[in-house]
């Protein structure tokens, strides 16, 4: 089979890292912390999981894979000092171990044109997974459409992507990809201590559980969903014009809109008052960032 198509790429991750819990007490330790349910996870599914404050504000969120003895943890690299400080914090007497394997064990996502996902024998669904030797790979369990990732060794995983057709690509390629789908990047689109999860549009990208009971801010977050009172939203933006900084606040005439959040080229993501976003599509106004003009849309996959 040719698999050599334009746009297959494979990036290293180097902003990612890697966290492997295990231990006795792991798997009860983790239900009772994350938005997810940890029960889901197994040798063939991997899941997106978010840490909130118990106010249910966004603290971490990461993909959780099995490991042998425990689960292994794909988190935000620069913050994963921070996050091993909170497990610890949390952990109090159960037997649960906690270790960083960034130094061993890299995050690559593979992307490209079509269904890439049967090249790495998975089936075509978000979070199917399979154990390689001394790592994982599995459809990205939040889109089907961000490809596979792999954590793994390097060198192994370098072979396993040219194997099956991939080349070399950059963290800008994945940015461009990741943008173009409106899915937010954990840290800078959604706001440590600051945003919510249904308005960073993680229960539409698997990342919440709201039938496995309770865990640490989840009454916030079950309110919200019940009374459907979600007035601010993530959407995808085209900016004509330079591209605003991260934080820029965004106008609807006089009146703030929201604010920017990561972007590349003329695409970004913005959290932004639906209530405005649907009067400038109503009243063919544009949205604005000083000098350039936004036009935001709802991402395919979101349901709001």
């Amino acid at each position: 089979m040719n698999h050599d198509r334009i746009g297959d790429q494979c990036v290293v991750l180097a902003d990612r890292g890697v966290i492997a819990l295990t231990g006795e007490d792991v798997t009860d330790f983790l239900q009772g912390l994350i938005s997810n349910d940890i029960a889901l996870v197994s040798e063939n599914r991997s899941i997106y999981a978010t840490l909130l404050t118990p106010q249910g504000k966004f603290l971490f969120d990461f993909i959780i894979s099995a490991w042998p003895g425990g689960f292994l943890l794909d988190v935000e690299g620069s913050r994963r000092a921070d996050l091993i400080k909170r497990l610890t914090m949390y952990k109090l007497r159960a037997s649960v171990d906690i270790a960083d394997m960034t130094d061993s064990l890299a995050v690559h996502a593979l992307f490209g044109a079509g269904v890439i996902a049967d090249r790495l024998s998975l089936a075509a669904e978000a979070g199917a997974a399979r154990a390689i030797d001394g790592g994982v790979v599995m459809v990205d369990p939040r889109l089907t459409g961000l490809g596979v990732r792999i954590v793994g060794p390097k060198d192994q995983v370098r072979d396993l992507a040219e194997d099956a057709g991939f080349k070399d690509g950059t963290q800008d390629d994945y940015e461009r990809m990741r943008l173009a789908l409106g899915v937010p990047d954990g840290g800078r689109d959604i706001l440590v201590d600051k945003s919510f999860l249904l308005e960073s549009n993680v229960e539409d990208l698997n990342g919440i559980s709201f039938d496995k009971g309770c865990y640490v801010g989840q009454e916030l977050t079950a309110r919200t969903k019940h009374r459907g009172s979600i007035r601010k939203r993530l959407y995808q933006v085209t900016v004509e014009g330079p591209l605003p900084e991260a934080g820029t606040p965004i106008m609807h005439g006089d009146a703030e809109a929201g604010t920017m959040r990561s972007g590349i080229g003329d695409t970004g993501l913005a959290l932004l008052r639906v209530e405005h976003v649907e009067q400038a599509a109503a009243a063919g106004d544009p949205l604005t960032a000083g000098e350039a003009k936004i036009t935001a849309a709802k991402p395919d996959w979101a349901e709001f």
